[in-house]
C-alpha cells in the first residue's frame, strides 16, 4: 500500500508548508495537522492549498455513519468553501480533538469512584482526562456535540484571516469582505482562497471568532427524499468505484497472511495443535502461539485458513459459556436478586405494594454484530518501531494495547486509521489489533490478519441478553399510576469499560464487574411517560458471558420492554394505544408531534382488527441533546416467519446538518433494528456459539425490506444522532404489530424465538 501525506500518520509530523497556531488549541500540545509545502495549515481542523482546495481534519472513525461528510460540511459553511473543493484528512488522536461529551458520558467507566466530578463536559477532570489520554473515541452518537463547535471557530477564524489578506491588498475593511464558493469578494474583485492562504497564515485572528448568524442545517421539506443532496457523501464516489480502502485491502512489501482460532468462551488457554497435518498446505509459512488462541500464516490468507483447520486446535475451557445457565442466571436474579434503584419517584412503594394491574416479563437473547467486515489488521514491526492499520473506534487505546503487548514504547507505535465497513461499535474492541502485532513480532515479517466469520461470532463480544419484569398499576379509567421495571442483566457497561480503559481481558472484566450497579447498561429503562410513581432498577446477573457494546446498545432492550408493556396496558385498558400514549406525554410535545406525524404518515387505524399496525416510541439522550422517533410498523406471519411489510417514521433530531445523511441512518437503523427484531442471535453451547455463518442469522435481505417513510420535523434544537433511533424503536413496533396481526403477543427477542 502506497502511503501518502494524506495517509495520515499517527506520531510523527511531516511537512514543509505554512502551519497557523493560536488560542483555539491547548498551547501545551503540538498542531497535530501536518502541512504539504504548497499548503496552510489553520489550528488543528483545516489546511487551504495553493490551488484552492480545503482539506478538513476528521478525527472520528467513518464507519457508515457520514462523519467525514459531516464535519467537512460544517467547516465548508462556515468558511464559504467550495463543495466541489473540499476533501478529508483522517487524523492522529490528539489532544485537541479530545471528546469531552463522550469522556463526559463515561465518566463512571473510567473514573467509577467519583464519576459525579467529571460528569460533564466543562468540568476540569473531564477535560484533564479526555487530553491527557487523547480520547477521541467515536461512539454514542456524540461526534457532532464534540466538534462541531471547534471546527466551526477554526473556519470562522480562517475565513476572517483571508478576508483580512484581501482587504489588505485592496484597501478596504475586512468586515465588508464576504467569503463565497472559495473566494473572498468585495465589490466585484475577488480573490481565491488558494492565493490568499500564506498572506492569512502571518496574521493574528480575531477573537472570538467571527461566527455565521446560523450554523450548518437543510430544512426538511415535502418530496425531500427525492431531491438531490446539496452536499452528497465525500466518500461515496470511491465506495462506488471500489478505490475505497478498508483494513482487508492494506497491501504492503513482503506481505503474509494470518487466520486464526480462539479458544471457548470461557478460561480458555490453547492446549495442542496437530502441526504435522498441516505440513501439505502450499504456502504455510509457520504457526504462531498465543495463550488463548493460535494463528497460521502463510502466503495467502486461505491457506493460513486450511492449515489451522488441518491442525485441529485444541483449548483446555473451564467454565464454558451456555445458554441454559445463562438462561438460569438471569431467571434466578430476576426472581430472588437484590435490585439497585436506578430512577425513583413518587411513592412506588406505597402504590406498587398492592396487586399489580398488569405484569408482564420480557426477555432478549445475546445479539450479534453481524458486520460486513470482520476483524481484519495489519502490522509490520521493523528496527523496534510498529505500524498498524487499522479501523478503530478508539485507536489511542489500540495503540497503547500494542505497546503493552510488544514490551515498547507508545511513541513507537504508529496507527494508519482506516474506515470500517461496518462497525455497531465492534471496532471499540481492539484484541485483533493486539494478535496482528505479537504475530507480525514472530514472523518478522508485514501480516495481515482477519478473522473468519466464524471467529468473529466466537470470539467477538455480543450485547448482553436481558430479562425483565414489567409490572403497572392502573386507575379506574386505565391511566398509568404506578410503574415498576426490573432488568436483570450483567453490568455490561462496566466490563467495556475495564477493557478499554483498564486493559483487562475480557474474562477478567466479566469476572471483576460481578453484582455492580451499572447505569450506563440501563440507559432508555426511565419511560419517557409521566407517571407519578415509578421505580426502575438494575439486577446484576452473573451470566458466565463476557458481553459489549452494540449500536443501540441499552435502548435496543430498554425501548423494547417499555413500548411492548405501554402498548399491553393501552389493550388492557380497552384505549386505542395512540391516544393512550399521548395522554402521558403532556411535558413532551415534541415526542407527541412524532406520534401525530407518524400517525397520519402510516394511515393509523388503531391497531385493531388485524389490521398489522404497531406503534412504537422513544426518546434517546446523549450530552446534553435529544432524538425523538415515532414508528408504525406493519407486518404479519406467513409461512417463512415475520414479514414486515411497510415502516413508517416520524423522527426530531434537532437542527439537521445533513438531510441526505440523517435519512440513511434512519433508514439503516431500521433496517438493522429488523435483524435484531427477527434474527441476529446465538445460543450458546460448551463455550461456542451455534450460528457460525452470516445466513444463520435471519438477517433482512434485500427481498425482505419493507417500504421505509421517514418523515422529519424540523427543529432548531442541538443536532442529536440519527443512528441509533431507528434501531431501538423498530423492534417494539413490529412486535406490536404482530399482536395485531395474530393476537398472539410475542415477548422475547428474537420474536418468534419462544415458540419454535
Amino acid at each position: 500500500m502506497q502511503v501518502s501525506r494524506r495517509g495520515m500518520l499517527i506520531g510523527a509530523l511531516a511537512g514543509g508548508g505554512l502551519a497557523v497556531g493560536y488560542a483555539l488549541r491547548p498551547r501545551r500540545y503540538p498542531l497535530p495537522l501536518s502541512a504539504a509545502p504548497d499548503e496552510v495549515a489553520f489550528d488543528a481542523w483545516i489546511t487551504i492549498a495553493t490551488d484552492g482546495v480545503v482539506t478538513v481534519a476528521v478525527p472520528q472513525l467513518e464507519m457508515g455513519q457520514g462523519i467525514t461528510t459531516l464535519l467537512p460540511q460544517i467547516v465548508a459553511e462556515e468558511l464559504g468553501a467550495d463543495w466541489r473543493q473540499v476533501a478529508v484528512e483522517p487524523v492522529p488522536a490528539s489532544a485537541h480533538y479530545a471528546n469531552l461529551p463522550l469522556a463526559a458520558r463515561w465518566a463512571d467507566l473510567w473514573m467509577p469512584a467519583f464519576a459525579w466530578l467529571a460528569d460533564t463536559p466543562e468540568d476540569l477532570l473531564t477535560r484533564r482526562f479526555a487530553e491527557g489520554e487523547r480520547f477521541t473515541a467515536t461512539a454514542d452518537g456524540l461526534s457532532l456535540a464534540a466538534y462541531e463547535a471547534p471546527a466551526r471557530a477554526a473556519a470562522a477564524s480562517a475565513r476572517a484571516l483571508m478576508a483580512m489578506a484581501a482587504a489588505a491588498r485592496w484597501g478596504v475593511p475586512w468586515e465588508a469582505c464576504e467569503a463565497q464558493d472559495g473566494f473572498i469578494v468585495h465589490a466585484g474583485k475577488r480573490l481565491g482562497f488558494g492565493a490568499l492562504a500564506a498572506q492569512a497564515a502571518t496574521l493574528d485572528p480575531p477573537a472570538p471568532p467571527p461566527l455565521r448568524a446560523r450554523p450548518a442545517a437543510e430544512r426538511p421539506a415535502p418530496g425531500d427524499a427525492a431531491a438531490r443532496p446539496p452536499h452528497p457523501r465525500l466518500d461515496l464516489p470511491a465506495k462506488v468505484d471500489g478505490s475505497y480502502l478498508f483494513a482487508g485491502d492494506v497491501r504492503l512489501p513482503d506481505l503474509v497472511y494470518a487466520a486464526i482460532r480462539h479458544g471457548p468462551i470461557a478460561q480458555s488457554t490453547l492446549a495442542g495443535f496437530d502441526e504435522k497435518a498441516a505440513r501439505g498446505i502450499d504456502g504455510l509459512i509457520s504457526f504462531v502461539k498465543g495463550k488463548r488462541w493460535l494463528a497460521a500464516v502463510a502466503s495467502t490468507w486461505w491457506a493460513a485458513e486450511r492449515a489451522l483447520t488441518m491442525a485441529l486446535p485444541r483449548f483446555d475451557a473451564h467454565h464454558r459459556a451456555d445458554s441454559t445457565r445463562i438462561e438460569g442466571a438471569l431467571d434466578q436474579a430476576l426472581r430472588f436478586g437484590q435490585g439497585t434503584q436506578l430512577h425513583a419517584t413518587g411513592d412506588p412503594g406505597a402504590v406498587l405494594a398492592r396487586d399489580f394491574s398488569l405484569a408482564r416479563r420480557y426477555d432478549v437473547a445475546p445479539a450479534l454484530h453481524a458486520t460486513l467486515e470482520t476483524a481484519s489488521a495489519t502490522a509490520r514491526l521493523a528496527d523496534g518501531k510498529l505500524e498498524l492499520w487499522l479501523a478503530s473506534q478508539a485507536p489511542e487505546a489500540a495503540r497503547v494495547a500494542a505497546a503493552e503487548a510488544l514490551g515498547i514504547d507508545l511513541r513507537d507505535v504508529v496507527l494508519y486509521p482506516l474506515p470500517a465497513g461496518g462497525s455497531f461499535d465492534r471496532r471499540l474492541e481492539h484484541e485483533h489489533a493486539i494478535e496482528a502485532a505479537l504475530i507480525a513480532r514472530e514472523t518478522k515479517r508485514p501480516v495481515q490478519l482477519m478473522w473468519s466469520r466464524w471467529q468473529e461470532h466466537v470470539a467477538g463480544l455480543p450485547r448482553t441478553p436481558v430479562s425483565a419484569f414489567m409490572a403497572a398499576r392502573t386507575a379506574q379509567t386505565g391511566e398509568v399510576v404506578g410503574w415498576k421495571a426490573r432488568l436483570a442483566l450483567p453490568a455490561t457497561a462496566r466490563e467495556f469499560g475495564r477493557r478499554l480503559f483498564d486493559g483487562q481481558t475480557a474474562r477478567a472484566a466479566m469476572d471483576n464487574s460481578a453484582g455492580e450497579f451499572d447505569p450506563l447498561a440501563m440507559a432508555g429503562a426511565v419511560p419517557a411517560y409521566a407517571i407519578e410513581h415509578m421505580l426502575v432498577e438494575h439486577v446484576p446477573a452473573t451470566i458466565g458471558l463476557p458481553t459489549g457494546r452494540l449500536r443501540g446498545n441499552a435502548h435496543g432492550y430498554t425501548a423494547f420492554f417499555n413500548e411492548c408493556f405501554i402498548d399491553e396496558l393501552a389493550h388492557h385498558a380497552r384505549q386505542e394505544p395512540l391516544a393512550y400514549r399521548i395522554a402521558l406525554l403532556g411535558h413532551d410535545p415534541r415526542l407527541v408531534e412524532c406520534l401525530q406525524r407518524v400517525a397520519a404518515l402510516a394511515n393509523w387505524g388503531g391497531g385493531v382488527d388485524a389490521s398489522g399496525q404497531g406503534l412504537a416510541c422513544h426518546t434517546i439522550a446523549a450530552g446534553g441533546r435529544e432524538g425523538r422517533i415515532a414508528v408504525v410498523a406493519t407486518a404479519r406471519r406467513d409461512e417463512t416467519g415475520v414479514r414486515v411489510d411497510r415502516i413508517c417514521a416520524a423522527v426530531d433530531i434537532g437542527r439537521i446538518v445533513n438531510l441526505d445523511i440523517a435519512r440513511q441512518q434512519v433508514e439503516g437503523g431500521l433496517i438493522f433494528g429488523i435483524g435484531l427484531a427477527l434474527g441476529a442471535s446465538t445460543t450458546y453451547a460448551e463455550g461456542l456459539p451455534a450460528t457460525g455463518r452470516l445466513a444463520d442469522l435471519t438477517l433482512p435481505l434485500l427481498t425482505d425490506c419493507p417500504g421505509i417513510e421517514v418523515a422529519f420535523i424540523a427543529s432548531d434544537a442541538d443536532p442529536a444522532d440519527p443512528g441509533e433511533l431507528g434501531v431501538a424503536a423498530v423492534a417494539p413496533a413490529i412486535a406490536n404489530a404482530l399482536w395485531s396481526a395474530t393476537g398472539l403477543r410475542f415477548r422475547k427477542l428474537p420474536l418468534l424465538s419462544e415458540d419454535i
